[in-house]
């Protein structure tokens, strides 16, 4: 173990929550697993103060290699999202993974989605039993692409604190002593992890930024949906489109040269429908980014 890791080590359980589990003492972050095109570790958040039901925060990271990219939960023209297991977890009612905003990637051929830089994905924690820790253990299946792509996996186990314990008191158990903490390492990047999920809102709304109408159009051999966006003067605006499940198949959204003053039009076909399909009342999620700024409304096709 290099002097570096020994350091934070120590830090960690001088400042923060120490639990012990049955596979030793927690710490803000697992150790890497990969190799030297990409790792994965868990993280964890600050402990939610004052609240007995609010979910605990923790995060997937993935480090990647320069040149290098990884899937978004919709993928795009090519591409295999990442797929999460919990399984082994312990104390552990529910795991959410949240999408911090992705980027349009041009590959050979085609659009995909996803992230050509280091990300993380904050996790929503919902514990069994608040008065224990949830011991998380994770198997992340996922691809990752330069030239070619290669499929990836990475497995993490991390204990987090469920509830704020009284300094020093015992929980969970004989042999499971937690000590309340304050600040982590991770904090502040996964607060940035999470300022990036778009922001929910139903269409029309918002201010200057927005996606201000959708709708279908007929012509030349196959209908279109046709989305206009409000955004700031200037600004770089990425769309992308989802199915009501996974195994629909969109295309990207593509830009339209021209659209009414302030708005930016976007276009898609309608193809991509799993067998036995409609698309008229189909619920369609739409993600715009811009910038620093995400927002993501959800609608039905009429």
């Amino acid at each position: 173990m290099s002097v570096f890791h020994r350091f934070r080590n120590s830090l960690a359980v001088a400042a923060f929550v120490v639990l012990g589990s049955g596979t030793g003492l927690a710490d803000d972050a697992s150790r890497w697993d990969g190799d030297a095109r990409s790792a994965v570790r868990l993280i964890a958040g600050p402990t939610p103060a004052g609240s007995s039901t609010a979910a605990l925060r923790a995060g997937i990271e993935i480090r990647l290699k320069p040149g290098w990219h990884t899937y978004w939960r919709y993928p795009g023209d090519a591409g295999v999202p990442p797929r999460f297991d919990f399984k082994g977890s312990a104390n552990l009612k529910a795991a959410e993974v949240r999408y911090p905003a992705p980027r349009r990637l041009e590959e050979a051929g085609g659009v995909s989605i996803g992230y050509d830089r280091d990300l993380i994905l904050p996790l929503d924690i919902v514990p069994q039993d608040r008065s224990k820790p949830v011991v998380l253990r994770l198997k992340l299946d996922y691809a990752i692409c330069e030239k070619l792509c290669v499929p990836a996996e990475g497995k993490a186990e991390l204990a987090l604190q469920a509830a704020p314990p009284a300094r020093g008191s015992v929980v969970g158990g004989a042999g499971t002593k937690a000590v309340s903490r304050g600040q982590s390492l991770q904090d502040a990047p996964l607060a940035e992890a999470q300022a990036r999920i778009p922001k929910r809102i139903t269409l029309g709304d918002g201010g200057a930024f927005a996606i201000r109408s959708v709708r279908r159009e007929t012509t030349g051999d196959r209908p279109r949906v046709v989305v206009e966006v409000a955004a700031p003067a200037g600004a770089q605006v990425e769309l992308f489109a989802e199915g009501p499940t996974p195994d629909w198949s969109l295309p990207v959204p593509e830009p339209l040269a021209s659209g009414p003053a302030g708005l930016r039009r976007f276009t898609f076909e309608l193809d991509g429908a799993p067998p036995g399909a409609k698309y008229e009342g189909m619920l369609l999620t739409l993600t715009a980014v811009a910038a620093a700024q995400a927002i993501e409304v959800s609608t039905r096709l009429d």
